[in-house]
């Protein structure tokens, strides 16, 4: 048992440091995922930052809109699960070109762990997220972006809640990704992952949306997600978002893992 277990670790590092080197040697899809959140927060700060910091009780309009700093606090939440979201779109794409192109074929007939392939994709895929949460992450703080009063246990558990749900989008993004007939039609699968948080709480309070529309907004993973992040960081509360939020989370990974081992043995047959 120690031996497979030593195997499986040995060929999942392998494939790990083949998609690293992969997306080292490629990185135009992942800066151009990543393109999408940053934009998103600098057009939403400096475009409609001084009427949203006033909507939502942080000035702005009445000092000619100089004071963005509510409205950047109460975004910048929203934008990183966005960005977890839009970077799981590269795994679908790599998963489907790496089935497209016969590699996942010819990985079958050596002598490696089935479950190493896939492992790779993942454990690749959460470590891309992490470091373009970073990147999103310094130009929220380059624009004025603080968090108030969040204590260390408090940090440790907003990171615990990004790469928990970096995880279990990854898995579904494999499904996309394995189940796709080409990398476009991957990408266009998997665009739920950007639209999903476009009709959350991430730019705008529900109670603030249309009364019909606000069951749309609030029963989804992202906003619950949000709103546990927003509560770890900035201080507001979380109520019952948090055991929901990880509660989608948990849920997510486990289909996304089902479902993508069911589409690689599948395949395999």
């Amino acid at each position: 048992m120690s031996t497979a277990l030593a195997l499986a670790v040995r060929d999942s590092n392998t494939m790990l440091r083949r998609n690293l080197l992969h997306a080292r040697r490629y990185p135009s899809l992942t800066l151009n995922l990543l393109l999408t959140p940053v934009m998103l927060l600098l057009l939403f700060v400096y475009i409609f930052g001084g009427a949203m910091s006033a909507g939502i009780g942080g000035g702005g309009i009445g000092d000619g809109g100089s004071d963005r700093s509510a409205y950047i606090a109460y975004l910048v939440p929203g934008i990183l699960l966005m960005t977890i979201g839009s970077t799981t779109i590269g795994t679908a794409v790599s998963v489907s070109m790496d089935m497209n192109e016969g590699i996942i074929a010819r990985f079958r007939t050596m002598a490696i762990h089935r479950g190493s392939v896939l492992i790779g994709h993942v454990v690749g895929s959460v470590l891309q997220v992490l470091a373009s949460l970073v990147l999103v992450g310094a130009v929220g703080v380059a624009i004025g972006f603080r968090s108030t009063d969040a204590t260390a246990l408090e940090w440790l558990a907003a990171f615990g809640l990004l790469v928990l749900f970096a995880l279990a989008l990854t898995w579904i993004a494999v499904g996309m990704g394995l189940s796709s007939p080409n990398p476009e039609a991957a990408s266009n699968t998997a665009m739920p992952l950007i639209f999903l948080p476009l009709i959350s709480s991430t730019f705008v309070p529900i109670d603030a949306m249309p009364g019909w529309f606000q069951p749309v907004a609030e029963y989804q993973p992202f906003t619950p997600a949000i709103e546990t992040l927003r509560g770890l960081l900035l201080g507001t509360e979380i109520g019952n978002n948090g055991w929901i939020a990880v509660s989608w989370c948990l849920v997510l990974a486990a289909l996304g893992y089902y479902w993508s081992k069911s589409l690689f043995d599948r395949d395999a047959k």
